[in-house]
């Protein structure tokens, strides 16, 4: 009996595809190369050179994912910016430390390639690079039959960023009247999304229509995760940060705390600023509470900064120089015994 000879692609991986992606996406790569970069996409190994600069260099690294978000973006055919999301996820928090984001490496999974959607993600990925100023320098596209649905795919993010370990931000600083100062959020971000979609499979929502009169429900909820890092160095440069929590999961009153010492407790004024409406829809729809939404949600505010009473103005004025939407949301108290860290009133 002679069996019939098969080949990967008779098993379902199609390394002619890969090879096709891997051309597609040099040119994506090449817009984010910056100093310290020694090699480019296709080695065994990504190859990078810590700036001289640095005298005592300490690096910092990060991994994440974009959730839930995904099925959405496969629900609306919206592959062009959730690459932005994953790398924001990733350069945010390590950003909080005080690092640069030095460079950043990408995992793809799927079931079959469709080498036109990939491109689509990682020109997106490249575009979040850019944004935060760090190299794309490497990353992986795995092909495996049988375990992902027709369509769908996987994503997770790596960065590398680096701080001068005598500027590196732990929050250690923070005593009683220090400012909180909030940066805008451009909507739900990454997270909180398994509760956005139940919500609006609940209402039976039209996605493409308008809920605000502005702008339709697909386009609030896939508005892309905001990239602070540009802005941030250049107020890290310009006077002393005590700390900066980046509001992802766990929301406000989750994050917070994680740069709070024990003796401190943080208040936010809610009224502070407007939520965008997108957080009025999600709570109106869902019936959500209060405590729930600022415990999931960033409900209007990406990141917050700890600085001095007295550095207040000029930090908001290098913000909002910069691009961002940044306002005083609160302060630092002293903390008895088994209250809160992080109150929103």
């Amino acid at each position: 009996m002679t069996l019939e000879s098969l080949s990967y692609r008779d098993a379902g991986v199609d390394i002619d595809a890969g090879d096709e992606l891997v051309e597609r996406i040099k040119p994506f790569a090449r817009k984010t190369l910056r100093e310290g970069v020694l090699g480019g996409i296709g080695g065994f190994g990504a190859l990078f050179e810590v700036p001289k600069r640095y005298r005592e260099p300490v690096l910092v690294s990060g991994t994440d994912g974009v959730g839930t978000k995904l099925k959405l973006a496969f629900q609306l055919r919206r592959h062009d910016t959730i690459g932005i999301d994953l790398v924001a996820m990733s350069v945010n928090d390590i950003l909080v430390q005080g690092a640069e984001p030095l460079f950043f490496l990408d995992y793809l999974a799927c079931g079959k390639l469709d080498v036109g959607t990939a491109a689509r993600v990682i020109k997106g990925i490249a575009e979040g690079c850019e944004r935060a100023g760090c190299a794309l320098i490497g990353g992986e596209t795995a092909e495996m039959p049988g375990m992902y649905p027709e369509g769908e795919y996987d994503l997770a993010g790596f960065a590398v960023g680096v701080v001068e370990k005598s500027a590196i931000i732990d929050g250690s600083t923070i005593i009683p009247g220090d400012v909180l100062l909030g940066l805008r959020s451009s909507g739900a971000h990454s997270n909180g999304y398994s509760l956005v979609r139940k919500i609006i499979a609940r209402s039976g929502a039209d996605l493409a229509a308008l809920f605000d009169g502005e702008q339709t429900l697909a386009d609030a909820a896939m508005a892309p995760t905001r990239i602070y890092v540009k802005p941030l160095l250049a107020l890290m440069q310009a006077l002393p940060v005590k700390g900066m929590a980046h509001i992802t999961g766990g929301g406000l009153t989750g994050n917070v705390p994680r740069i709070l010492p024990d003796n401190v407790r943080a208040e936010i004024a809610q009224a502070a600023w407007q939520r965008p409406k997108l957080f009025d829809w999600l709570q109106q729809e869902g019936g959500v509470s209060d405590e729930e939404m600022h415990r999931v949600f960033n409900c209007g505010i990406g990141m917050v900064v700890v600085v001095a009473r007295e550095d207040a103005p000029q930090a908001v004025k290098i913000l909002n120089d910069a691009g961002e939407a940044a306002l005083v949301i609160g302060s630092i108290k002293p903390r008895s015994e088994g209250e809160a860290q992080t109150t929103v009133v």
